[in-house]
């Protein structure tokens, strides 16, 4: 367990040096992050209605945090395919070091970027007018649901890096799934303007049930609440979805990686 923690440190922090020595990585992601923030708070800021006169930023801004945290999944599996594209991992394969730490040592580093990534999207967004209407502890729970959904979201990554033969296939693979978890979802209209079909889907959605509760949390805007579960309790169906993706998709990635064959 010792020498588990120690290579995965060890790795995590291979991983974080490459942000500085490759700083495209961080100023796009930043520019991105901005500009979903900008072209959503102004293209759609006015052509949504709230009940009470609401603020829709206030009511988007959790939904764009949400949003970004899912997408977490695409750059764990785009970097870890490159990882094994570029004869990396057999590398690590052949040291003495446990098979475990390369697969949490890209986990928590993606955690850790994504860390930083939401720290520049919460700026963006009280620059636009979001507020946390709450406290502190609200913020920083609020905060920690956030990473701890992305770092099930790189288990899914990690997994899906190891499945796919290139970085196109995973980039492309990771957009065409992401895509529509995070449109079918509470993120930037209420599910009940959905289909009738469609809404059950919406409601169960992780990425509703993780924008529901951070917006719970931090005071936002949250109208056509429902009756169910996920509706009344978001934070704990979040934390639960978490616990089932990591339970499938983290033993399914160390067993794939032990039996990599690249």
């Amino acid at each position: 367990m010792r020498q588990a923690l120690t290579d995965g440190l060890v790795v995590t922090w291979r991983n974080l040096k490459r942000i500085p020595r490759i700083p495209e990585l961080a100023i796009f992601a930043i520019l991105q992050s901005i500009m979903f923030v900008l072209l959503f708070a102004f293209v759609f800021g006015g052509a949504i209605p709230l009940p009470g006169g609401a603020s829709y930023r206030e009511y988007l801004m959790p939904g764009i945090f949400a949003q970004t945290i899912v997408f977490a999944a695409a750059t764990t599996a785009i970097g870890m395919c490159d990882d094994i594209n570029k004869g990396l991992l057999d590398r690590f394969r052949s040291l003495p070091m446990a098979r475990s730490a390369v697969l949490s040592g890209r986990t928590v580093a993606d955690v850790v970027y994504n860390a930083g990534i939401l720290v520049v999207l919460m700026v963006s967004g009280f620059v636009v007018g979001w507020r946390v209407n709450t406290g502190i502890p609200e913020l920083l729970a609020g905060i920690g649901l956030l990473l701890l959904f992305a770092f099930a979201m790189s288990a899914i990554g990690v997994w899906l890096g190891l499945a796919v033969p290139s970085v196109e296939v995973a980039q492309q693979v990771s957009f065409t799934v992401l895509f529509p978890i995070t449109f079918v979802s509470n993120v930037f209209v209420p599910p009940q303007s959905l289909p009738d079909w469609l809404q059950p889907v919406a409601e169960w959605n992780p990425v509703s049930t993780l924008t529901a509760a951070t917006r719970e949390l931090w005071g936002n805007p949250n109208p056509y609440v429902g009756t169910g579960l996920p509706a009344e309790e978001p934070a704990l169906v979040t934390i639960g979805w978490v616990i089932v993706i990591v339970a499938i998709f983290l033993p399914t990635g160390v067993r794939r990686y032990r039996n990599l064959s690249r």
